[in-house]
């Protein structure tokens, strides 16, 4: 509680998108900042220099830690930098937990691009190219990316790579025709996510439309995307008079596999207010705090098992609120692994 008697400073970070509806409200983008961040004290032992030199950062644990990324924002939806670990609480169930390891570093993340290029995008790919730049320019120089596009069945446009401009390049010879094919592309997207390099992963899925192609359903994808311990994030856009069931259904489609993982679903009805959106998303990537705790109970089922984060603040800042994934799945594996590098596999 001593964090608590004290002063508390924290800075404010863009105010962009009150997502969920349609209307942003912005300040100038000279604005924005990123706080330079150090590796808390806690996390010594557990974060720590790449050995082969490349200044990236490697978490080791075992299969009992969990790790939990969190966002604060204010109700402008600014992200708040500078709190500390008396600053947070971790529920799995009803049961505090302990956090034993706390981390407010920008550390490298590993990003998969989602992108439907469908027939009905045709007038909206200009909007998803600045939203792409926008993205890049505000990430982590380290992190990497890949992008699958998707119409009638997805294809990997884009592997691996931690330069923008193959991105870039790519959407420039699109061509918006056929159907889509959502859930097949999410299912490609979380699949090579496995070959990610860093333990921080997201996707980002930019669509305009509900599935109307896929082999895979929508239990299957909302299953996998809570095994994944990937982040999505998702940029609806939809018009305000839907002519299908498909995409009357897309928004609260993107939003069941979005939210439960850490990330968000945003839904807009106008095309040029993307890039501001995938700004926002680029700098929540860099604004997380990282809570670790082992279970006080840690049954071996497999099973769902729910997690809340609550704030520990003076009154006066009760109007912060925290954004993290809803639970993970326990493990079924009764055998715990010694070492495990969370932030840096060089295998691909």
């Amino acid at each position: 509680m001593l964090a608590l008697r004290t002063t508390l400073k924290f800075l404010l970070v863009l105010s962009f998108v009150s997502f969920g509806v349609c209307g942003f409200s912005q300040t100038s983008l000279d604005d924005v900042h990123v706080a330079s961040r150090e590796v808390a004290p806690s996390l010594k032992g557990i974060v720590s220099a790449d050995p082969q030199g490349s200044g990236i950062h490697v978490i080791h644990t075992d299969s009992r830690l969990v790790l939990v990324p969190v966002s604060v924002t204010d109700p402008m939806q600014r992200f708040v930098t500078g709190l500390n670990r008396d600053n947070f609480e971790v529920f799995e169930g009803a049961k505090p937990q302990t956090i034993q390891h706390f981390s407010s570093e920008d550390v490298p993340v590993s990003v998969g691009i989602i992108l439907d290029i469908s027939g009905s995008m045709s007038d909206k790919l200009d909007r998803v190219h600045d939203a792409v730049n926008q993205l890049c320019e505000v990430s982590n120089p380290q992190d990497e990316y890949f992008m699958i596009t998707f119409a009638d069945e997805p294809r990997l446009a884009v592997d691996f790579t931690t330069n923008p401009d193959d991105l870039r390049k790519e959407l420039v010879f699109a061509q918006p025709k056929g159907r889509t094919s959502l859930l097949d592309a999410i299912h490609q997207g979380l699949r090579k996510m496995k070959n990610a390099k860093y333990g921080k992963r997201a996707l980002l899925i930019i669509s305009d439309g509900g599935d109307n192609h896929s082999r895979y359903g929508e239990r299957e994808i909302k299953g996998l995307a809570k095994e994944s311990d990937v982040m999505i994030y998702s940029i609806g856009i939809f018009d305000r008079y839907v002519p299908t069931p498909e995409e009357l259904r897309g928004p609260s489609l993107l939003g069941d596999i979005s939210d439960p993982t850490g990330g968000r679903a945003f839904t807009v009805d106008n095309p040029n207010i993307m890039p501001a959106i995938a700004r926002h998303i680029g700098m929540e990537l860099r604004t997380q705090y990282v809570l670790a705790y082992r279970p006080q109970e840690t049954p071996h089922n497999g099973k769902w098992r729910k997690i809340r984060v609550r704030l520990r603040l003076p009154r006066k800042l009760a109007f912060l609120q925290a954004h993290a994934k809803t639970g993970y799945y326990a493990s079924a594996d009764p055998e715990p692994r010694t070492s495990l590098q969370a932030e840096h596999n060089t295998t691909r």
